[in-house]
C-alpha cells in the first residue's frame, strides 16, 4: 500500500498517535508531514509506504491556519496548556490591524522555548522542562498573509494565517503581542491546509478501518506538482542517463504507463531519482 492519506486531526491527540493508528489500520509504514500539536486540529497529511520517501519534496508547501490568540497573558508554552506567567493590557481591532503588515512576508522568527528545535543536541522543550536557561537562533520564514478575522471574546481575537512550512503560530502570537506593547498566547489553533491537501477532502480517525482504508488513499502521483515523463528510454530504469528532449527540472517518471518514481531532466538528459514503486 502506497500513497497518502490526508486526516482531519482531532485536538487532544499528537501527529505521532495518529501515525502509530494508521499504522495498525493499514499494516503498512507511516508517517506524517508537518507535526500538529496535540491542542490543534485540521490537516495531517501521511504518507503510507513508500510515499514517505517524497517527504523532502514538499517542504515549501503553503500552510493556512485559522488561529485565535489570547491577550492580556502569557505563558511559558505560548499557548493555552502552559503556565500563565504575566498579564498585559487588550489591544483593540484596529491596533492589531495595523500591527499585522508588520509580521508579513520574510520574518526572522526566534522559535519557541518549547519546540523540537535542538540545542547542543538537546530538544528546546527537554531543557524548557528541565529549567535550562538557554536561547534558540532565529529562522527565517515566510508568511504570505496575516488577517484579522472576528473578536471572539473581550481578550480574544481570531486570524487565518497563510505561511510556508517551518512557521511557528505561537512564535506569531508572541511576537504580534509585543508589537503591541502587552504578552498573548495561541488559544486555539486548525490547519485548514497544508500544500494540496485540504479540509475538504480530509477524513477523521474514527471514519477509518482496516476494511476501508484502502479507499480513502490518495495516488502519489497525484499530489506530486511535476509534469509527466513517458515512453523514455528503458535503460534510465537501470540507473543510466538517458538523452530526452524535455526542459530541466524534476518530472514524474513512468514505466509502462505505471507510476515508477520520480526523474530528473538536466542539459538534455534524464536519471531516475527517487525509485517509488
Amino acid at each position: 500500500m502506497t500513497g497518502f492519506l490526508n486526516i482531519d486531526k482531532e485536538e487532544g491527540v499528537s501527529s505521532a498517535f495518529v501515525t502509530n493508528r494508521l499504522k495498525r489500520l493499514s499494516r503498512t509504514p507511516c508517517g506524517h508531514m508537518g507535526t500538529l500539536d496535540p491542542l490543534a486540529s485540521g490537516v495531517l497529511p501521511v504518507g503510507v509506504g513508500n510515499a514517505t520517501r517524497l517527504f523532502d519534496y514538499f517542504s515549501g508547501k503553503t500552510k493556512i491556519y485559522r488561529a485565535r490568540f489570547r491577550f492580556g497573558a502569557t505563558t511559558d508554552t505560548l499557548d493555552r496548556e502552559g503556565e500563565i506567567l504575566s498579564g498585559g493590557r487588550i489591544p483593540s481591532e484596529e491596533e492589531i490591524a495595523e500591527a499585522l503588515p508588520k509580521l508579513t512576508g520574510e520574518l526572522m522568527q526566534v522559535p519557541p522555548k518549547y519546540s523540537a528545535k535542538s540545542v547542543n543536541g538537546k530538544r528546546g522543550y527537554e531543557l524548557a522542562r528541565a529549567g535550562a536557561e538557554f536561547t534558540l537562533s532565529p529562522k527565517k520564514v515566510t508568511v504570505s498573509a496575516f488577517t484579522l478575522s472576528e473578536q471572539t471574546a473581550p481578550d480574544e481575537f481570531a486570524f487565518e494565517i497563510v505561511c510556508g512550512g517551518g512557521t511557528y503560530i505561537r512564535a506569531l502570537a508572541r511576537d504580534l503581542a509585543e508589537l503591541l506593547g502587552t504578552k498573548g498566547y495561541m488559544s486555539a489553533l486548525r490547519r485548514t491546509q497544508s500544500g494540496v491537501f485540504t479540509l475538504k477532502n480530509a477524513v477523521t480517525l474514527a471514519e477509518l478501518s482496516p476494511d476501508n482504508i484502502e479507499n480513502y488513499l490518495i495516488p502519489t502521483e497525484s499530489v506530486l506538482p511535476f509534469p509527466a515523463l513517458e515512453d523514455v528510454d528503458p535503460r534510465i530504469f537501470n540507473g543510466v542517463r538517458v538523452p530526452v528532449l524535455q526542459d530541466d527540472g524534476r518530472y514524474k517518471l513512468y514505466a509502462d504507463g505505471q507510476f515508477y518514481g520520480l526523474a530528473l531532466v538536466e542539459a538534455g538528459f534524464a536519471r531516475a531519482e527517487k525509485k517509488l514503486c
